[in-house]
């Protein structure tokens, strides 16, 4: 071989993107099981006098895939090859199979005494000993059902606490401060990719930005299509006075 000569590498072979969209399309069936309301589980939470803030161990660990589709999550590593035997992250459908679980685990007791979103759990109530006995009710629900629980992250009897990014207690619904402080220290926004992040974590808090969308149009206009990025001085007013 001569001393220039250099082997060739040959490019991956990748399946077409289009067969690759069908194949999935045939091949995974979408649960659209909806998860809940951000809205409407707050407005459900405000104003009680005590809450317990529980955290499911592990989240969709504790799900058990059928014995008849485990093959179905084969992965090859360098110790052998293997298979999920509970539900992984990753997989297709799994926010919506958790949710569905966790629905109806605790079917009789939501609006009533608990909130679920995912593997986060909101018991409340108007009075401590009301708010003891629905915990009795959930922690009795876990055991039957055999749903473990992170004691490390769970809050027993309290009078507010963080949920989804917001805190909520007999005053109302509150910004969480954590997340407003790393808001607010945000230098100006350098690129497209910068803006849609910041837009989409300020919507998430629009209920408490007066007149959001009039303030958010200079941003928003840096997102339409074939707009040349110029964070100008417009944009900037926008920016700070969302951060405000």
């Amino acid at each position: 071989m001569e001393e220039e000569a250099r082997p060739i590498r040959q490019q991956q072979l990748r399946i077409n993107p289009t067969i690759l969209d069908m194949v999935k399309k045939e091949a995974t069936r979408k649960d659209h099981f909806p998860l809940p309301f951000i809205d409407q589980m707050l407005e459900k939470l405000v104003g009680k006098s005590h809450y317990c803030f529980l955290d499911g161990f592990s989240g969709y660990m504790q799900i058990h895939i059928a014995p008849e589709d485990q093959h179905k999550t084969t992965f090859t590593c360098p110790f052998g090859t293997f298979a999920y035997t509970r539900m992984p992250f990753g997989l297709c459908n799994v926010l919506s199979t958790f949710q569905r679980c966790m629905t109806s685990i605790f079917s009789n007791l939501l609006q009533d005494c608990i909130e679920v979103f995912m593997d986060d759990f909101t018991v409340y109530a108007d009075s401590f000993d009301a708010c003891l006995e629905n915990l009795s009710k959930v922690l009795t629900r876990c055991i039957d059902t055999n749903l473990v629980l992170n004691i490390e992250k769970c809050r027993f009897m309290v009078t507010e606490g963080i949920v989804l990014g917001h805190l909520v207690s007999n005053r109302g619904i509150e910004v969480d401060k954590s997340k407003i402080d790393i808001i607010t220290s945000l230098p100006n926004l350098a690129s497209m990719q910068e803006v849609r992040s910041f837009l989409g974590h300020a919507r998430f808090y629009r209920r408490f930005i007066k007149n959001f969308s009039k303030i958010a149009l200079p941003l928003s206009k840096l997102l339409q299509k074939d707009v040349e990025f110029n964070f100008d001085q417009p944009c900037i007013e926008a920016f700070q006075e969302q951060k405000s």
